[in-house]
């Protein structure tokens, strides 16, 4: 446990030296830029990338470099930060959730993660990574749920909490419905709240009021994501802009586009 430990700490050194002398800070994708037109006629896309190194965020490099060995998609985990964060890595909540994914301390002692080291930008997003992994580890979702299923799932997980969330799916199994399915998960998560649901014998967490917020997160998220995966399709094409599930395995000899390479 101490040398996967210490192998942690160096890794995440490394990412954390690297990205910080070569990472261009700029201000993250915004909602206005993306609605909006440009005077010169091009969309807000093209705008963009023409003054951005980085197509999301400043993040991206070390966003990529973390997500993608662990087997989730960059622009997720970017959707992610900028909901919890705007990408802010020195930005701490009411209830201690720090950094660009807002991670507790509670899932820092999980993987045994000193508390000060939680806001650091690598260190961080390491931890979100291990936590949607270990989230999906433990729900065990069946290999032919759609990508909008599980991503809807996983993510109310990442908000909610699992335990409610599995609660969910443990009353639509009680009632005849697909656990499988997000539409019907949220419905649950939102009658959780109500006395004849969080009481039933299927229910091991008891009430869950948050429903309705998780619902609202859920769907920004992936809206968001879906926007990021059109950016990054329309600035580099198939091969860094197609969703997983449209992937052909990856080239290890494929140049990086400028916004992924080093140096």
């Amino acid at each position: 446990m101490l040398k996967k430990t210490v192998l942690t700490f160096a890794f995440l050194t490394v990412l954390t030296t690297f990205y910080g002398f070569n990472a261009r800070f700029g201000s993250p994708v915004t909602d206005e830029e993306l609605r909006s037109e440009t005077a010169a006629g091009l969309s807000p896309t093209d705008a963009l990338l023409e003054e951005r190194t980085c197509v999301i965020s400043a993040y991206d490099n070390l966003i990529r470099d973390i997500s993608e060995p662990e087997g989730n998609d960059w622009r997720l985990l970017s959707a992610i930060a900028y909901h919890e964060s705007r990408f802010t890595p020195d930005v701490t909540s009411r209830r201690g959730a720090k950094g660009l994914m807002q991670i507790m301390p509670s899932v820092a002692r999980q993987f045994d993660i000193p508390i000060e080291e939680v806001a650091d930008p690598a260190t961080n997003v390491w931890l979100a990574n291990k936590l949607l992994s270990k989230i999906e580890a433990t729900l065990r979702l069946p290999e032919g749920i759609s990508e909008k299923d599980r991503m809807g799932i996983l993510l109310a997980c990442y908000n909610g909490g699992i335990g409610h969330v599995t609660d969910a799916r443990r009353l639509a199994r009680l009632h005849g419905e697909d656990p499988n399915s997000w539409e019907v998960v949220a419905r649950y998560l939102t009658l959780k709240a109500r006395p004849e649901y969080y009481e039933s014998e299927a229910v091991r967490y008891g009430r869950f009021t948050g429903g309705r917020q998780t619902l609202a997160y859920v769907e920004d998220v992936i809206g968001r994501y879906d926007t990021y995966c059109r950016i990054a399709r329309r600035r580099f094409g198939g091969k860094y802009g197609e969703r997983p599930s449209e992937r052909s395995p990856r080239n290890g000899n494929s140049p990086l586009p400028q916004c992924m390479r080093r140096g």
